[in-house]
């Protein structure tokens, strides 16, 4: 028994800053893992890595004036994603160009400029605290914008549900029998911005999306409603954080990697194991076959 409280609890109860990390990152699951369930269904797994890229040059505007602090850093991220998300969505709607062409030209180039502005001023590690976070470094001020972000998260969800789900399955039925097809898209980005905004702070620039997403694609192995597979989502996103936050102590590995490689064995084994995995589909190919 001491064995496994010096292995699971001791590092959780006896340093406040796991218990801020813990804390923290379970928080971005609740919030990112359903997001990410939606920009899996939606075909757009790819533009929630490029709005994450997105918010770095409003991110380093407000570490070019104002240093490391969370706040203006915060504002600034939302800031360049929402400006990013709203105009590679008007270039989509309004030319003939498609919505992951202009996603990926809008980030290419925010990626650009945001990796040029943290280098006028900052070091190569200040760089890195941008683009890979610090979760173990989580703040009380940070922990509370993350709660907020959860907050409004779940509030939207709660109340654009029906909408949410219409849209991802039969977009052109949604806005041919209600006028929410567009509003319900630009919000849905809003969401998908200020979640990778939230975790910009614990995981960075490069590795917020990856709680999002990957959570999220392993689920989609062992269900097809939507409604449970982003409750497996929220599930995986916790068993991975409370992993790799423990692999990381253990083994003295960076945080942020280890949470985001323990979701990956998760989706591996997912994809071996799951219900609707490789090892499933073959068991029943193979009973239909003897029949």
């Amino acid at each position: 028994m001491d064995a496994l409280y010096s292995l699971f609890i001791a590092p959780f109860a006896d340093f406040g800053f796991m218990q801020r990390a813990l804390f923290g990152s379970l928080m971005l699951s609740l919030g990112a893992c359903p997001i990410g369930v939606f920009l899996m269904l939606r075909r757009m797994s790819l533009s929630g890595d490029a709005m994450a890229h997105a918010i770095l040059p409003g991110a380093a505007a407000g570490f070019l004036f104002y240093g490391l602090e969370i706040l203006p850093m915060t504002i600034g991220g939302l800031i360049a994603g929402v400006i990013v998300a709203l105009g590679a969505g008007a270039v989509s709607r309004f030319t003939i160009q498609r919505e992951d062409a202009s996603m990926a030209a809008f980030y290419l180039i925010s990626l650009a400029i945001g990796v040029l502005m943290v280098s006028i001023r900052g070091s190569s590690v200040d760089l890195m605290h941008v683009l890979f976070g610090t979760v173990l470094a989580l703040n009380n001020e940070a922990l509370m914008l993350i709660a907020g972000i959860v907050a409004v998260t779940l509030a939207s969800l709660a109340i654009f549900w029906r909408a949410l789900v219409a849209e991802c399955l039969d977009p052109l039925f949604l806005r041919s029998v209600s006028r929410m097809g567009s509003p319900v898209h630009f919000i849905f980005l809003g969401l998908v911005v200020l979640n990778l905004v939230g975790g910009f702070q614990a995981l960075g620039t490069l590795l917020s999306v990856g709680l999002m997403m990957l959570p999220a694609a392993a689920a989609r192995f062992w269900t097809a409603r939507v409604e449970p597979m982003c409750v497996l989502a929220v599930l995986i996103g916790f068993a991975s954080c409370i992993a790799g936050l423990l692999l990381s102590y253990h083994a003295s590995l960076p945080s942020g990697p280890a949470i985001i490689l323990s979701a990956g064995v998760v989706y591996f084994a997912s994809i071996l194991f799951g219900t609707r995995g490789i090892l499933r589909g073959r068991i029943i190919h193979h009973r239909h076959r003897t029949a």
